[in-house]
């Protein structure tokens, strides 16, 4: 593996994604990049799943330090989210329900009061120097309803891309899946 397939790239929200449009003005909307080995799986859904079971450790303590203080506000836990996970019927990945799926995608996301956010996991192939290569594209819109989800926007918003980043590098470290 070399440091290039590990190399974590913001980009522009992929034109081709089913979240590209979804909001009219979104609170909230980046996407980043990281190159697959040319044997990976080519299934969304599994990329995904493989992507949020390979978190960094420190991923986990600051999801729970994001549990502790948004509980106070009334907002939905990663406890109450995988709680509804094992009780209720919409399939989810991880805490996140699934909207949507496609041969190159697989849509994600949660609705609350303060926002409705949507994570796209979606497969493409880019030119690059010497010929075509896959990649794999975390892409996230959000939209506010109100001050709170806006302010915990704000808040959040350079840990999400802090984790999104991490997430795609920690994968490509473990390892992606292969055919």
């Amino acid at each position: 593996m070399t440091a290039a397939d590990l190399s974590v790239l913001s980009v522009t929200l992929p034109a081709e994604s089913g979240v590209a449009r979804l909001y009219d003005a979104p609170d909230l909307a980046d996407a980043f990049a990281v190159r697959l080995p040319d044997n990976a799986i080519d299934d969304p859904e599994l990329l995904a799943r493989f992507l949020f079971a390979h978190q960094a450790g420190w991923v986990m303590h600051l999801l729970k330090l994001r549990d502790a203080l948004v509980a106070r506000f009334g907002l939905k836990t990663s406890a109450q989210l995988r709680k509804e996970a094992a009780t209720g019927s919409r399939e989810r990945v991880d805490i996140f329900r699934i909207y949507t799926r496609s041969a190159r995608e697989i849509i994600l996301g949660e609705d609350d009061s303060h926002l409705d956010f949507r994570l796209s996991v979606l497969q493409q192939t880019r030119d690059i120097g010497n010929g075509r290569a896959r990649y794999l594209v975390l892409s996230t819109v959000v939209h506010c309803h109100n001050g709170l989800g806006r302010f915990y926007i704000l808040a959040i918003a350079p840990f999400h891309r802090a984790v999104v980043r991490s997430a795609l590098r920690h994968a490509a470290r473990v390892g992606w899946p292969t055919t």
